[in-house]
């Protein structure tokens, strides 16, 4: 990689900046505030926190705390974050922060247990994997985004990859707010559309013809067959799926769902099968902890093989099926409940078997009323059953069932 400061200097570009800062914060107000609703993305520059989203001083508080975890902004003043509620005030004062000291960046895992998982990242190591990716989508004239910019994967993709490729911000479409048919209008020759796979799996449904050279690529969750297949007979040139996590970056991609995964270069099998070894641009080597299980076909080419801490995915999100029950447990008319993702002709989402207290006046709509006061919506399970006690395999263990009609 050869890049001049300016280009590695990613906030020095304000729409850029704005962008993450403003998905940044929608972010932590969506985990603050459980089932409140506020302006979509991306925030214009005038938005004030407390007069247009009615932010309280608590929640300043902890928005600016969690703005200066994630871009690592220690040096910044308290005054322009807790007493200029402007969002372009708190633009201005990431961006001074940043020309500090902006070598590394915190992401957070999309778990679900209300204290999602830090993860640093020097921006070194997120340029090198950059730096292949630009290879891997050499040629790009448009980036069009379907995913926030504050998490690992939009950033790589949105934020540093455009500047690595030579695209100007007007060159970077944030498409989140459309619906796929809109977004799909709005396609030209040449983009490269980032999105994951329940954007994926809605997007056949309205595309229509697509322009030619137009290339998708999915990450967050594991891409079904059915999917990726449809969005290419859709019409795009291909979609390139990376696997990789919050706390590893990606790892490795493939374009067609019957292959292996082919490692990043700088990845390598580690010396316990829950690890990989990353050579660093500086030469040294660094071990990280894998999320999932990998079966290996060659040094460089794997398939995951499940998660070894039992998450599960809802809409590109992990979430834990048995924290949300242990939070339906809290209710006081839950006596014991089991939650589990739905099987695929079921739908996409958690479902709830629950067993409620004697006598106790609780219908599915009350208890999805409470947990989204409690849990963030991929969290919220979709159906409920209830029963006189929960469905159990004869060996003891907890079994599936069928979603009541």
């Amino acid at each position: 990689m050869n890049l001049d400061d300016d280009i590695l200097r990613w906030w020095r570009d304000a729409p850029t900046l704005q962008r993450v800062v403003g998905d940044l914060l929608a972010g932590e107000l969506a985990l603050m505030r459980p089932g409140a609703h506020y302006p979509a993305a991306p925030w214009p520059g005038t938005l004030d926190l407390r007069r247009d989203l009615g932010a309280d001083s608590l929640d300043l508080m902890g928005l600016g705390s969690a703005l200066e975890a994630v871009l690592h902004l220690q040096r910044v003043p308290e005054t322009p974050l807790l007493a200029r509620t402007g969002l372009q005030d708190w633009i201005d004062a990431a961006r001074a922060g940043l020309e500090q000291d902006g070598g590394a960046l915190t992401f957070r895992t999309s778990g679900s247990s209300g204290t999602p998982k830090p993860c640093t990242h020097r921006l070194a190591l997120l340029w090198q994997e950059t730096d292949e990716l630009a290879e891997l989508f050499a040629g790009r004239r448009r980036i069009v985004s379907l995913v926030p910019s504050h998490h690992i994967y939009g950033f790589l993709f949105t934020v540093l990859l455009p500047r690595r490729l030579g695209l100007r911000a007007d060159e970077v479409l944030d498409l989140r707010g459309h619906a796929p048919g809109a977004m799909a209008g709005q396609l030209r020759e040449g983009d490269l559309v980032v999105g994951f796979p329940d954007a994926w799996r809605a997007f056949p449904q309205r595309a229509g013809g697509l322009p030619p050279d137009v290339v998708g690529v999915t990450s967050t969750a594991p891409c079904p067959n059915e999917v990726a297949q449809g969005a290419v007979a859709a019409g795009l040139a291909r979609l390139v799926q990376v696997y990789g996590s919050s706390e590893t970056a990606g790892v490795g991609w493939r374009d067609l769902s019957q292959n292996d995964y082919t490692l990043f270069h700088y990845w390598s099998q580690g010396a316990m099968p829950d690890r990989l070894e990353r050579s660093l641009p500086d030469g040294t080597r660094q071990d990280y902890p894998l999320q999932d299980r990998l079966a290996w076909s060659s040094p460089d080419r794997f398939r995951p093989g499940g998660r070894i801490d039992l998450a599960v995915q809802v809409g590109g999100v992990n979430v834990f099926p048995a924290y949300v029950a242990d939070v339906l447990k809290l209710h006081p008319g839950v006596q014991d409940a089991s939650v589990r993702l739905m099987r695929p002709d079921e739908g996409q989402r958690l479902k709830a078997f629950v067993v409620l207290r004697e006598a106790a006046e609780v219908d599915a709509g009350v208890l999805q009323a409470w947990l989204a006061q409690r849990l963030s919506a991929p969290e919220c399970p979709a159906a409920y059953t209830v029963g006189a006690s929960l469905p159990r395999q004869a060996s003891g263990k907890l079994a599936d069932w069928i979603i009541d009609a």
